[in-house]
């Protein structure tokens, strides 16, 4: 039997995202034990955020509302990243972990602003 996929599991910067959660679950664990209740954990609701803020706004009935979540989700992205130049700056992680990152990150950015945009034109058309 195949199972059928949600609506959000077929947006490519959905699976995008989940790969940064991964990548971010990955670069914490090399945090110092005393950052698991403070910027780790911050870092991991921020990205997971992206993720679930996705899901949910895929639920939602009115593209107001799918509009206003796709915006969470960007500024979780935007948190993720400010909290691993925080990491970076504290020597959490070397400068080649964060520069891997950036391109990740800056395609889920463009991918969330093109689907937003695509919401508006759609809302706009109604």
């Amino acid at each position: 039997m195949e199972l059928r996929k949600f609506s959000f599991e077929k947006l490519e910067v959905y699976e995008k995202a989940r790969a940064l959660v991964s990548e971010v679950y990955r670069i914490q664990n090399g945090f110092p034990k005393e950052e698991k209740f403070g910027l780790c954990d911050q870092l991991r609701r921020a990205a997971v955020s992206i993720t679930a803020n996705l899901a949910e706004g895929s639920g939602r009935q009115s593209i107001r509302e799918k509009i206003h979540f796709i915006e969470i989700s960007y500024g979780s992205l935007m948190e993720v990243f400010c909290e691993l130049q925080t990491a970076f700056d504290l020597n959490y992680m070397t400068e080649e972990q964060l520069n891997n990152l950036r391109p990740l990150i800056t395609d889920i950015a463009k991918m969330l602003l093109g689907l937003r945009s695509s919401l508006e034109k759609q809302f706009n058309n109604q």
